[in-house]
């Protein structure tokens, strides 16, 4: 996904006077029943399962009982609690990526096959957390272990329900651990743990299918400014992936990052340092074709020895883009079987 997308939801510039708000109308909320929403679904987590806690990069959460009203924020939290059989009351709007309603088509069918409503849409592309549309949906739980949440962000929010936040970094959540963090927040450990089991056999399945790609070395970038790139580190789960499947991340990658320890997700590299690039694969996404065709006109990319010799695998399409560059229990599956073929057909001419 861009990183308008992604970094919108990081950067927020937060209205102070809101949290006054929000802390008013929470408690306001308390005596509220969480009955009557149409997008509402009851944990099937056992009541042994709590209270839990659950340590975060912001701060510890505390879940007395199972949550029967789930909201997400940031990305891949709404597709675990999909796969967990729960549909969010409330979710993120994915402008990019989303169909008219800004549904990921991943996350628009398995709302109909658990013949669920659509949640109620949150804004995300300003980038600032919407705290009124928070309190609106009354949620027992805000979910969001991938994500770019700030501390005051966290701190407000808490106001509402229990934050579920990142271990370590924004937006540096594998999606193993994405999945853990959720089902545990649920109650559904056990079913988290054989969602990743599945999702793993289907990753060495195909990874199997095509031993062409294991061991090849790819470099994961994007081309979202003119005259430069978007290079993702080691720790993004974009690479992870990629990394699952049997590849290795170019030594190039942390090599050419002279912005080490920014606490990001990716780094830039201007054009001038295109030649510097040893890799096997080139990896990058792109909202179309046409987008593909201008960055390969550029002469310094068209010198790259990655495109002229076809050790070039864009990922093209929005909804692509987005299944995977925020990989999941729900986007995977989504996407594998047209992925894993792209990467094979460019590793095929690696010598």
């Amino acid at each position: 996904m861009p990183e308008t997308a992604r970094s919108g939801l990081r950067r927020s510039r937060l209205v102070l006077s809101l949290a006054a708000v929000v802390s008013a109308a929470a408690l306001a909320l308390t005596g509220c029943s969480a009955s009557g929403s149409g997008a509402e679904s009851p944990s099937s987590g056992s009541a042994g399962s709590f209270p839990v806690t659950i340590d975060s990069a912001l701060g510890k959460t505390t879940i007395d009982a199972a949550p029967k009203r789930v909201a997400t924020w940031g990305w891949g939290a709404q597709d675990i609690a999909l796969a967990l059989g729960i549909v969010p009351v409330a979710m993120p709007k994915f402008s990019y990526g989303g169909d008219a309603n800004g549904l990921l088509p991943w996350d628009a069918e398995k709302i109909k096959q658990l013949k669920g409503t659509t949640p109620q849409l949150l804004d995300a592309d300003s980038g600032e957390v919407p705290f009124e549309q928070f309190v609106k949906a009354k949620p027992d739980v805000i979910l969001a272990p991938y994500s770019g949440l700030t501390q005051t962000e966290f701190d407000t929010l808490s106001k509402i329900a229990p934050v579920v936040a990142y271990p370590e970094k924004p937006w540096a959540t594998s999606w193993r651990d994405q999945t853990a963090i959720v089902g545990k927040a649920l109650g559904l450990s056990s079913e988290a743990a054989a969602l990743v089991k599945k999702t793993e056999s289907a990753v060495t399945a195909l990874s199997d299918k095509y031993p062409v790609i294991k061991d090849k070395t790819f470099f994961y970038a994007a081309a979202n400014e003119p005259g430069v790139l978007n290079v993702y580190r080691a720790e993004d789960p974009r690479v992870q992936l990629l990394n699952d499947l049997g590849m290795k991340n170019s030594p190039s990658i942390a090599a050419l990052d002279s912005s080490k320890g920014d606490g990001s997700f990716f780094y830039q590299l201007s054009y001038e340092n295109l030649s510097k690039i040893d890799t096997g694969l080139l990896v990058m996404y792109f909202d179309k074709q046409s987008s593909v065709d201008a960055f390969t006109a550029d002469p310094l990319v068209a010198a790259m020895p990655t495109i002229k010799e076809g050790r070039f695998a864009p990922i093209v399409g929005e909804s692509f883009v987005s299944a995977t560059s925020a990989p999941s229990v729900l986007s995977i599956p989504w996407m594998l079987d047209r992925y894993v073929p792209q990467l094979a057909a460019a590793a095929e001419k690696v010598k």
